[in-house]
């Protein structure tokens, strides 16, 4: 009964096409954040040196998002609109790779460099979890230019069929 309350999330690992991210010094230090609508964010808790040519960085972060009635009713009304209405703009878990500024550059920010995006719709509508699969990273400056792959693992679809079914009944 436990996993239907439950949105699952691994970040697993990021590798980085040449790009203007790959080329520039200041960026040298990444880690990702993970943010569902404006309810949550959680992020890797390590950020790692920015990976070179055809490596990959590996966090194997995961992180559970729960969304049950009880204590978690904002983040399950979501879930149902996400199933109600289907123009809905915001219906992905949104992952952001940030540029974290090295130890003796402080006053550098924190930056967005990419953003990957999996819908929970999408999820529902192929009744088919997300497994360690490879999305693509876009430019923060340039929606349309890939900088990445990011590989995730998005396990929603119990929890969104138990919505779904509530959706059902109400």
């Amino acid at each position: 009964q436990q996993e239907v309350e439950k949105i699952r999330i691994k970040i697993t690992s990021l590798g980085l096409t040449e790009s203007r991210i790959t080329s520039d010094e200041t960026i040298q230090q990444l880690f990702v954040e993970c943010r569902l609508n404006n309810f949550l964010a959680e992020e890797t808790p390590l950020s790692l040196p920015k990976p070179t040519g055809a490596q990959r960085i590996h966090y194997n972060y995961s992180t559970v998002i729960n969304v049950d009635k009880a204590n978690n009713p904002a983040e399950r009304q979501y879930l149902k609109s996400i199933l109600l209405k289907p123009d809905l703009p915001a219906d992905s878990l949104k992952f952001t790779v940030v540029s974290d500024p090295p130890e003796d550059e402080q006053d550098l920010e924190c930056e967005d460099i990419g953003f990957a995006y999996v819908s929970l719709k999408e999820i529902f509508q192929k009744q088919r979890d997300i497994i360690e699969q490879d999305i693509d990273v876009f430019d923060s400056q340039d929606a349309s230019a890939v900088i990445g792959k990011l590989t995730v693992t998005v396990e929603a679809l119990q929890a969104l069929r138990s919505v779904h079914e509530e959706c059902q009944t109400d």
